[in-house]
Order: structure tokens, then C-alpha cells, then sequence
């Protein structure tokens, strides 16, 4: 559904307890007053959902198109059970919007199926700065909510294949080349 159409902070379903539950959140700097507020929304949803303070780690990246490396620092370099990228990238006079767009879709995509983590994309890709402003807790919500839900009904969602697949969790993520 359409983002005009749906407030972004309200779910259909029920979110998952987060008490057992780690994240890392990278969020970019630029368009920083839009990513700071999908920052709040995003860690007011995981302690909504019982993540404690220390079950939370923030980085910050220069821009959008860094997310997908920030997020595979956290893969690699940490024991987080999923990462929330969130980001703004509004529309310019040039091309340089679809190739950011495009970049860090791309580079999420495939940092979740090569690390097997849920990564939540929390990228507002906007027509002007007043769209963002809508969607990063305005009128629409926050997708910053949305990303964190996402995350945490993802490694819910994991655990629970991990178990049915042989009744206990899996072992440590595989990295697959």
C-alpha cells in the first residue's frame, strides 16, 4: 500500500517482544534533522517492544549510499541479531537520486541474503523535503517505527524457523560468497 495511504507508525499485526533481542542501527548523516527523527521513532518502537538501552547500538555513516557498508560492519564486527538502516534521500535536480536509490537498495538486499541477518531498510526516497518531513514522524508517522518493527518481527520470524528446523536455534550466521 502506498505510503500516502498508510499511516507508517501503525501495524497490522502485533510486534514480537524484543526483550531477547540485539540490534545495531546505522543511521546517515545527511538530511540529518529527517534521519534523527527516524532515529527516535526506530529506538521509541524497539523499547516499545522491551529491547533494553544496552540491547541498542547506534553508527552513524556519512550519507545514504553508506548504509549498506554500515550495515555489514555490524554483520561482521559485532553479535547483533539484526540492523536497521535509516536514511533520506530527496530528490534533486539530477540523476544522482536513482543511483543513490538504487545503490543502497541493492546493497541492502544483498548484505541480507549474504549475511542471512534481517536488515531493516528504513529509506525515505522522496519528491521534496516536506514528503520526508511527513514520513520521518509527521503526518504519515515515522518509518523509522515501521524499519524497527520490521527488524524485530524478522528475528522473530528467524527464530522461529531456527526451532522448527531442529528444535533448538541455529548456529552463528554463515557468510555465504
Amino acid at each position: 500500500m502506498a505510503s500516502n495511504l498508510k499511516n507508517l507508525s501503525v501495524f497490522d499485526r502485533p510486534v514480537p517482544s524484543a526483550a531477547e533481542m540485539s540490534f545495531g542501527i546505522v543511521v546517515a548523516e545527511w538530511n540529518h534533522a529527517i534521519t534523527s527523527a527516524l532515529l527516535e521513532g526506530a529506538v521509541a518502537t524497539l523499547h516499545a517492544a522491551g529491547c533494553p538501552d544496552e540491547k541498542i547500538s547506534v553508527k552513524w555513516v556519512p550519507g545514504t549510499f553508506e548504509l549498506a557498508m554500515g550495515a555489514q560492519y555490524f554483520a561482521e564486527y559485532t553479535n547483533v541479531d539484526a540492523v536497521i538502516v535509516l536514511g533520506c534521500v530527496i530528490q534533486g535536480d539530477t540523476r544522482h537520486f536513482d543511483f543513490v536509490c538504487q545503490g543502497v537498495t541493492m546493497g541492502v538486499q544483498q548484505m541480507q541474503l549474504s549475511w542471512n541477518m534481517p536488515i531493516a531498510f528504513g529509506v525515505l526516497t522522496t519528491n521534496d523535503q516536506q514528503q520526508a518531513l511527513d514520513r520521518a514522524g509527521g503526518k504519515l508517522g515515522n518509518k523509522g517505527d515501521e524499519a524497527a518493527a520490521t527488524a524485530i518481527k524478522m528475528v522473530a520470524l528467524q527464530r522461529e524457523m531456527e526451532m522448527e528446523d531442529n528444535g533448538e536455534p541455529a548456529p552463528a550466521r554463515a557468510v555465504v560468497n
